[in-house]
C-alpha cells in the first residue's frame, strides 16, 4: 500500500512540478516523512532522486519551446555544486524536527520574496509586464547565488527548484516560463552533485518507494508541463507563492507536533 500511495502522489507532484518548473523537492520531502513514514535525512536523500528524475523528463518539452537556457543553467548549475556538498554534509549534523522548522521557515521566506518580485513585475496579474529593463548581470553575484542555492538543495534536499527559479528572474532576469525551464537544468546538476556527497557515507533511502514516486513524478512531470502554457506568466508567479507558502505553513505545524 505505501508504494500504491507512492505512485499516486508522486503523479501529482509530478503535473506540479512539469507546470510550475519547480516545487517537486517542497511537495516531496514533506509527503515523504508526514504521508509515507520516511525519517527527515531519508526523505532529503529520497527527494534527490524523484526531483531529479522529474526534471530529466520535464526538460525536452521545455527545450523545444525555447523555454531552457542552456549556458545560464550549466553554468549556474556547476557555480552550485560546492555548495550542495557543503550542505548534504551539515544535513546529517542538524536534528530531524529542526530540520523541518528551518524547512517551512526558508519556504516562507522565499514566497514572500517571490512575491515581492511578482508584484513589481507585473500590473494587477493581468500578465503585462512593466518597462523596468532587465538587471544587469553580475557573475559574480550569480555565483554567490548559485552557491547558496547549492547550499539549501544539499542542506535540506531538494531539488532547489523554489530557490533557483526567484534567483534567476531576479539575478539574471529571466522572465517565469524562461526562468522555471532553465532551473530544470541547476536542479539535475545540483541534486547529482549532493546525491553523490550522500553516497560516500550511510545513504539511507527506501529504493522501492523513491523509485514508483520517481516514475509517478516523471509522468506527470511530462504531463504538467503543456499546462504551464495555458497560463500568464503572472498566474504562474502567484500560484508558486501560493504553493510555498501553503507547503510552508503544513510542515510547521507538523513539525511543531
Amino acid at each position: 500500500m505505501t508504494v500504491v500511495t507512492a505512485l499516486l502522489i508522486g503523479a501529482c507532484v509530478g503535473v506540479v512540478v512539469g507546470a510550475l518548473g519547480a516545487g517537486g523537492g517542497i511537495l516531496s520531502v514533506p509527503v515523504l516523512v508526514y504521508l509515507l513514514g520516511q525519517s527527515p535525512h531519508a526523505a532529503a536523500s529520497e527527494s534527490l532522486v524523484i526531483v531529479m528524475s522529474t526534471a530529466l523528463v520535464s526538460l525536452p518539452s521545455r527545450a523545444r519551446r525555447g523555454q531552457v537556457g542552456w549556458r545560464d543553467g550549466i553554468v549556474v548549475g556547476l557555480a552550485s555544486t560546492i555548495g550542495a556538498v557543503g550542505g548534504s554534509w551539515l544535513n546529517a549534523l542538524v536534528e530531524g524536527q529542526a530540520l523541518m522548522l528551518a524547512f517551512a521557515l526558508l519556504l516562507a521566506i522565499v514566497a514572500v520574496v517571490m512575491a515581492w518580485r511578482t508584484q513589481r513585475t507585473y500590473r494587477d496579474g493581468a500578465g503585462e509586464t512593466t518597462t523596468q529593463p532587465p538587471p544587469q548581470r553580475s557573475w559574480w553575484l550569480v555565483a554567490v547565488a548559485a552557491t547558496v542555492t547549492g547550499l539549501l538543495t544539499g542542506f535540506f534536499g531538494v531539488g532547489g527548484g523554489f530557490a533557483v527559479v526567484p534567483m534567476l528572474t531576479m539575478v539574471l532576469g529571466l522572465d517565469i516560463r524562461r526562468a522555471s525551464g532553465t532551473s530544470l537544468v541547476v536542479m539535475v546538476i545540483a541534486a547529482l552533485a549532493a546525491l553523490a556527497q550522500r553516497m560516500t557515507g550511510a545513504l539511507e533511502v527506501d529504493w522501492a518507494l523513491t523509485l514508483a514516486f520517481a516514475a509517478a513524478s516523471a509522468v506527470g512531470g511530462a504531463l504538467g508541463g503543456p499546462l504551464s502554457q495555458r497560463a500568464r506568466a503572472s498566474t504562474l508567479s502567484y500560484l508558486f507563492v501560493a504553493l510555498l507558502l501553503a507547503v510552508a505553513v503544513l510542515t510547521a505545524v507538523q513539525a511543531l507536533r
